[in-house]
């Protein structure tokens, strides 16, 4: 989910964010996750030359912001054909979202006690969909 521009909002991120300010200087309200996202939730920023930046990590009870932004690789982290703007990337791949998880976590290993159980979480979810 787009959570604005990084320069504007990333110092001003907080866990249950619910708005960003947008380049017009006004506030926009961060839209509500689809019901279809049952998983992991990704709240990304885009910095100046359109590389988009993982700054947010929701799933269940954890909403983790991200001391370090990790840039996003389309294919690594959401799959080929995927696209980033305003409307929701709906990912339902469980092995794209561990990768992304790791990825995360080798930039912020001192965030890794909220972290990791997330990690755990989907991956155990991976190993169950897959028997």
């Amino acid at each position: 989910m787009y959570h604005g521009a990084f320069e504007r909002n990333f110092d001003k991120l907080k866990p249950g964010a619910a708005e960003f300010e947008g380049g017009d200087g006004k506030v926009h309200a961060i839209p509500a996750w689809p019901a279809s996202a049952d998983g992991v939730k990704v709240g990304y920023m885009e910095k100046a030359g359109k590389k988009f930046h993982i700054v947010r990590v929701v799933y269940g009870d954890a909403d983790v912001v991200l001391k370090n932004s990790v840039v996003i690789d389309l294919a690594r982290h959401f799959g080929y054909g995927k696209r980033l703007g305003a409307e929701p990337t709906l990912v339902e791949d469980d092995g794209l979202m561990v990768t992304l998880l790791e990825d995360v976590l080798r930039k912020n290993p001192e965030q890794g006690a909220e972290l990791m159980p997330v990690r755990a979480a989907v991956k155990m979810a991976a190993r169950s969909r897959t028997k």
